[in-house]
């Protein structure tokens, strides 16, 4: 019996991946547990609770406010025109970095990342330097009746700066890994580079073309930094969620404020309920398929 013990004790272990005592596992899950707690689920709950704090009446009255509805269909605006671009533009790199070799791939790759170490504000003075009245082309832009900055396109041109990387970021590991053999084998059998990508690329990435999707859409929602440099903060034209609400907190409407702030955190919640089921759906599909019979060589 006690032989029997130690090798469900041994397999155990060796399933976990670690031979520390059972008390260091339950220490380090509660010191995650609380942190989560003390960082995330407080903050969220704060939110939620100063924004109901003179009632349903009051929460319903800043959402019908006319700016408010001014900076969440800006803010959807911005998103649904933003992540498309970032979709085509991920892909387009994702594939050229990882299908293909050639002259500059590393320096591309290094332009991919270039918005994560680029502070959102400097991102955001970049374009007011370009698209600026004094900037590069201020001047011409003035002459044709265009405007950039301080107007929406600013606005867009910001967020697909910032959200670039996400999409190109989740997908240039997973083809990496995957190789080019398929690709190789469909075009020996005649298929097009179009037929190509649409059966054979495209449903090999599309969890994780999802997932980067998902989270390039949860960071165009809540993009602060460069939005604040390039939108002028024109109230009821060109103030997106966080910089109304940012307004409605510097004149002291803290419901107001925290309203339309439980509104975006209400969105971050769907969005972390839609990653949640992609990452489940993908490993469900992968357990399936390891689960399945190796293929018998033909005869």
């Amino acid at each position: 019996m006690s032989g029997n013990a130690s090798n469900s004790r041994t397999l155990r272990t060796a399933k976990a991946g670690t031979t520390e005592p059972l008390w260091v596992k339950w220490t380090l899950i509660g010191i995650a547990l609380g942190f989560i707690f003390l960082f995330l689920v407080l903050p969220l709950a704060a939110v939620f609770t100063e924004a109901l704090r003179k009632g349903s009446g009051a929460f319903l009255e800043a959402l019908k406010e006319p700016d408010a509805w001014s900076a969440i269909r800006l803010t959807l605006l911005v998103a649904a025109v933003a992540v498309p671009l970032n979709l085509v533009f991920g892909v387009a790199a994702a594939w050229a970095i990882a299908k293909y070799e050639f002259r500059g791939k590393a320096f591309l790759t290094t332009l991919v990342d270039l918005p994560f170490s680029v502070s959102p504000v400097v991102a955001g003075l970049i374009y007011v330097l370009m698209f600026g009245a004094h900037g590069w082309f201020g001047p011409w832009l003035q002459a044709h009746d265009i405007k950039i900055v301080f107007a929406v396109p600013g606005i867009i041109l910001a967020t697909i700066f910032v959200t670039f990387p996400f999409i190109a970021r989740e997908l240039i590991p997973l083809m990496q890994a995957q190789g080019t053999e398929e690709e190789q084998a469909a075009q020996v059998l005649g298929a097009t580079g179009w037929q190509t990508f649409w059966h054979v690329t495209l449903p090999n990435i599309k969890w994780g073309l999802i997932y980067g999707v998902i989270l390039c859409n949860a960071r165009a929602m809540g993009e602060f930094g460069a939005v604040s440099v390039v939108s002028g903060h024109i109230r009821g034209q060109t103030n997106t969620m966080p910089l109304h609400v940012e307004i409605l907190y510097n004149e002291y409407q803290s419901v107001a404020a925290f309203a339309v702030a439980s509104l975006l955190a209400l969105l971050a919640l769907v969005t972390l309920l839609i990653k949640s089921a992609v990452e489940w759906q993908f490993e469900r599909e992968q357990k399936a398929a390891a689960a399945l019979p190796p293929e018998r060589p033909v005869a």
